[in-house]
């Protein structure tokens, strides 16, 4: 609903109930905001309520303050979807005003409007993946193994430009099981992007290690090359080499490998690229997740391509790949009987799910070029937020756009985040704040931080960040309505009052 389409559910009480009639059925909202001169919410006025008028003989021509006082029911701006939803079932109603602290209509919450979600970013299914899981079945290859978990890792190795793949259970998984690959061991110190989902550096604390975070940088909102060369030197002096570098490539698009990897190199300390946000990215015309000794994708069921649940290690380095299939099967040895040497896990992922692998990952530029699409209209569509700015793209890369992101700018950009999302939220739309920096979260509370030049910039687009819903299969007419709430939203945010 535009700010347009608001006004005009907006009448005062000395509007006729003639006229009302009239707006009724243009505004086809089923509902009008009868208000007062002050702007504060007088009562509601409905069809039924129109009815119940004609029935008492009521003339058209009377206005609507001659009618019984009827006071409305309403929710406040700080309320939550489910708390208006449960306030719409309590009384038998399909809309339900939003009120400020005085007492102004600002909103409306409606019923079929909550029954139709908007996710930030569902599964995209098509044909091929039916044919993949058919053969499962009908062969019976069930188990966490057979020709469809080959095929997948071949056809991912493939596609990613890299020599082996070793398909498992999650991105964790294969983040942990990478980590055990490159010597992690308990007490050792491991370096990683802070902004990121938790998934990048909970496998740390797995291997009884001790993260190190490092900040973003403005270019990519990926990891600072100048704050990883501090962390370095720090590390140096302290005696804290790092074992290996986590270095996570955010919402579809890679880090700056070009400046990340000399530092690397120069101290010998191998790189752990998780792209698991970023398959179908480019880095300079090369793949996402290929620069690393080791790169991690995931097939979560929000990803670009899902498995519904998965991920995939790969490397150049065949042992590597070897022994990660090992250790993702408890690490069994090659022998008639189970003998077991050392600690595995339960981690390989099934042939069934490897099929829907094979089948989405053809799809998978399709995809790509449908989420930039997403992308392209947002920013076409609200070129003229100046207050909004859209996660770079750097000349030369290509970004999935994965998810579709922007920060707000000015001095309350945390409330204005907040109203944003609550107000989208409220109209059955899922957005989320950027991730929250990894350094400001109690699970690693104390873990040394290094931020880039100039301040702590994760920390700052976590308070000003917001991440739109990006998913292919969202129709015109979906997008259509997140740019208008969105519209909305902004120009409430906007309103110094609203955020104060």
């Amino acid at each position: 609903m535009t700010a347009d389409e608001f006004a005009a559910l907006c009448v005062p009480a000395s509007c006729t109930l003639h006229d009302a009639l009239a707006r009724l059925n243009d505004t086809g909202r089923g509902v009008l905001l009868v208000l007062h001169p002050d702007g504060r919410l007088r009562r509601t006025l409905t069809d039924g309520d129109l009815r119940r008028a004609a029935l008492a003989h009521v003339r058209d021509t009377e206005r609507i303050e001659a009618l019984p006082e009827h006071p409305p029911i309403t929710i406040g701006t700080d309320a939550t979807m489910p708390a208006g939803l449960a306030v719409l079932d309590r009384h038998q109603i399909d809309h339900l005003p939003i009120v400020d602290a005085d007492g102004r209509a600002v909103d409306v919450m409606f019923r079929r409007e909550l029954s139709q979600r908007i996710w930030l970013s569902s599964p995209h299914l098509g044909e091929e993946e039916t044919a993949f899981v058919e053969d499962a079945f009908r062969t019976n290859w069930i188990a966490p193994l057979g020709p469809h978990v080959d095929g997948f890792e071949r056809d991912l190795a493939s596609y990613a430009g890299v020599g082996h793949a070793a398909a498992v259970s999650s991105g964790t998984a294969a983040i942990h099981l990478a980590l055990l690959l490159l010597g992690v061991e308990r007490g050792d110190t491991v370096f990683c992007s802070s902004l990121t989902f938790v998934g990048s550096c909970n496998p740390i604390l797995y291997c009884g290690a001790q993260p190190v975070f490092i900040d973003s940088e403005p270019q990519t909102w990926n990891m600072s090359p100048s704050a990883l060369e501090r962390a370095f030197a720090w590390a140096k002096q302290e005696g804290r080499m790092p074992r290996c570098v986590v270095v996570v490539n955010l919402y579809g698009q890679s880090a700056d490998m070009d400046a990340i990897l000399p530092i690397c190199q120069r101290y010998g300390v191998p790189v752990l690229e998780d792209a698991a946000e970023s398959l179908g990215a480019l880095y300079k015309g090369r793949a996402s997740g290929s620069f690393g000794r080791i790169g991690v994708f995931s097939f979560n069921g929000n990803k670009i391509i899902t498995t519904s649940g998965g991920g995939m290690l790969v490397a150049d380095d065949e042992a590597l790949v070897q022994r990660a299939r090992k250790l993702a099967t408890q690490a069994r040895e090659p022998a008639a009987h189970y003998e077991h040497v050392e600690v595995g896990f339960n981690y390989r992922m099934s042939n069934v799910l490897a099929g829907i692998g094979r089948g989405q990952l053809k799809v998978l530029e399709q995809r790509v070029a449908q989420r930039r699409q997403v992308f392209e209209t947002y920013r076409k569509e609200l070129a003229g937020h100046t207050q909004l700015h859209w996660m770079p793209e750097p000349a030369g890369d290509r970004s999935t756009r994965w998810l579709t992101c922007f920060t707000l700018d000015g001095p309350h950009a945390s409330v204005k985040r907040d109203l944003v999302l609550r107000y989208l939220e409220r109209h059955s739309i899922e957005a989320r704040p950027v991730w929250k920096p990894m350094h400001q979260q109690p699970l690693f509370r104390g873990a040394p931080y290094f931020a880039h030049e100039g301040g702590d910039l994760s920390g700052s687009l976590f308070d000003a960040g917001i991440c739109l819903p990006s998913g292919s299969n969202m129709t015109d007419e979906q997008q259509a309505r997140v740019i208008e709430q969105l519209r909305r939203a902004l120009a409430l945010a906007e309103d110094t009052r609203a955020a104060a």
